[in-house]
């Protein structure tokens, strides 16, 4: 069991990195239509693997599936469009994949060792989107870098400060008394909240 959830993973990172494979920039609609195909292919030959499985596994097996045809075609759509919001989108539906595997594997745990686990992939899917939205910004060739780019990098460690706090605060609902309640006064201190 353990060597199968160890395969799924390993497939999981595989086929995620796999779909995230470099298209050159700037690709016709021919090369584009191809790819998206080829996803949609390649999703088919996936799901079918899946179907040999049950449980858990399977579900993580399907979400990869699902989640690396997303990649594919997000990518295809990013290289056809070579702007950075498509380039933007692409991250975020590579993160939204990596999020949907990380989700169905805390079903694996339970208490507040799935509770903390989902909490863990949330903020890593926030911290890529913030990430993401960062890189647009300083990128785009419409906005005025400086201003625009420091206001975005703001607001991205904002966003992942908060998600890591919900974290910190999720591992000290483990505890009890006094020990939890130094835990959330670290917390507290740490991520600047009153």
């Amino acid at each position: 069991m353990k060597n199968s959830k160890l395969t799924m993973a390993l497939f999981a990172a595989a086929g995620l990195t796999l779909a995230a494979g470099a298209y050159a920039e700037g690709t016709s609609k021919d090369s584009r239509d191809m790819a998206v195909k080829n996803a949609a292919m390649q999703y088919r030959s996936d799901k079918a693997t899946c179907a040999s499985m049950s449980g858990n596994p399977k579900d993580i097996c399907m979400q990869a599936a699902t989640g690396k045809e997303r990649v594919a075609k997000a990518d295809a759509e990013a290289a056809y469009r070579n702007t950075p919001a498509a380039r933007e989108s692409a991250r975020i539906a590579r993160a939204n994949a990596n999020y949907g595997v990380a989700k169905e594997k805390c079903d694996d745990v339970a208490g507040n060792a799935k509770d903390v686990c989902v909490k863990e992939a949330k903020a890593a899917l926030v911290r890529a989107k913030a990430d993401a939205k960062v890189d647009r910004v300083a990128t785009d060739a419409k906005t005025q870098a400086g201003e625009k780019t420091a206001e975005a990098r703001k607001e991205a460690g904002d966003d992942k400060r908060d998600a890591d706090y919900k974290v910190a605060l999720e591992k000290c609902d483990a505890m009890a008394g006094t020990g939890k309640d130094a835990c959330v006064k670290d917390a507290k201190i740490r991520y600047g909240k009153n």
